[in-house]
């Protein structure tokens, strides 16, 4: 059953959020004013008249439809005809009060946004363009360099270079506030070299002068100790040169190793020792060391007519270096089985 349109329980239409809101701030604008008579009942029948409804529908599609059709005009950077049709929509916006019409509105808001971010998009591009050949010309040009001078001018510019002889001075004043300098520091009082304190002077302490007792007892003991070791240390390099003389007369073509010669496989303190009284030798002319075809050292005992010929200009001395580890991988690579040099506790056979 339908309702009578004149009858007072005819259903209000609906209206969105924004209608209401924009309504209610006229009705309180007019009412402040005090100058208009429009009242509620007015504005319900603004939102009822369903040919005013039309009319913006209507309008709302032409300005959608010129959009679309007038795009390529439109996108010209000349052409402000984007900016007369939203002004157009917002006059008409003030009169939407159904969703339809809303709609339209939104519909025309997301062609007008297209269209302008593809219109700023160009803009954009144009603005970046860079041309090197223009910008050399225009800086040139600024820098005073004329190309239309007569020859003779051109040739009293090629002495100077091609460019005055201010033409730097110029851009760098023309450059000159676009960059923020630093002010120069100057001393408010001169400035301050600072020497550096004279060295104190170092006071030696005298040292304790030794007794009478520890001048007469320590030399002696110093003395005797020194004698005692330099004789053991001579009579060992004599009994080492002895073995190694005696190994060589057996057989004077073939060459002694000098490891096999210094190693003792039964005690590595003992191997040291004999390295180091085999130094003796070398370092006295004694006994000279070579290396053989395989590139290894030997060591050979040297005659009294070598010795006397050589002198000791021709001799060469070296620093060797050993370690338990280093000991043990020469035993087992040239299999020392016994020691050439003896203990000097054991009887020679």
């Amino acid at each position: 059953m339908k309702r009578s349109k004149g009858g007072g329980d005819e259903e209000a239409p609906r209206h969105n959020g924004s209608a209401g809101r924009r309504k209610a701030d006229q009705q309180q604008s007019d009412g402040d004013e005090g100058g208009s008579d429009i009242g509620p009942a007015d504005l319900q029948d603004d939102d009822n008249d369903q040919g005013l409804r039309r009319e913006i529908r209507s309008k709302y599609r032409d300005l959608i439809s010129s959009v679309q059709q007038n795009r390529e005009d439109m996108l010209s950077p000349s052409n402000n005809k984007l900016t007369e049709v939203l002004e157009e929509a917002n006059k008409l916006f003030k009169d939407v009060r159904q969703a339809r019409e809303a709609a339209l509105d939104a519909q025309l808001l997301v062609v007008a946004t297209d269209l302008g971010k593809e219109k700023a998009s160009q803009l954009f591009s144009e603005g970046t363009a860079f041309d090197p050949t223009a910008f050399a010309e225009h800086l040139l040009s600024f820098m005073g360099l004329n190309r239309l001078e007569d020859d003779e001018d051109e040739q009293q510019n090629t002495t100077n270079g091609y460019l005055p002889q201010d033409a730097w001075h110029r851009l760098a004043r023309r450059a000159e506030c676009c960059f923020r300098t630093a002010p120069s520091f100057h001393y408010m009082m001169g400035s301050f070299y600072a020497e550096p304190p004279p060295p104190k002077q170092r006071i030696e302490r005298q040292r304790k002068a030794p007794s009478k007792e520890a001048k007469r007892i320590m030399p002696t003991q110093l003395k005797k100790m020194e004698e005692s070791q330099q004789e053991a240390t001579e009579k060992e390099v004599e009994r080492i040169l002895g073995y190694l003389k005696g190994y060589y007369q057996d057989d004077p073509t073939s060459s002694i190793s000098y490891y096999e010669f210094v190693i003792d496989p039964s005690s590595f303190s003992r191997t040291v020792e004999n390295i180091f009284h085999t130094s003796f030798l070398i370092r006295d002319g004694l006994a000279r060391m070579y290396l053989d075809e395989e590139k290894l050292p030997c060591i050979a005992p040297v005659e009294e007519g070598e010795v006397e010929a050589g002198g000791s200009t021709s001799r060469k001395q070296c620093i060797l270096s050993i370690s338990p580890k280093i000991w043990k991988e020469l035993i087992d690579a040239f299999d020392i089985r016994d020691s050439i040099i003896r203990p000097p506790n054991t009887q020679n056979d």
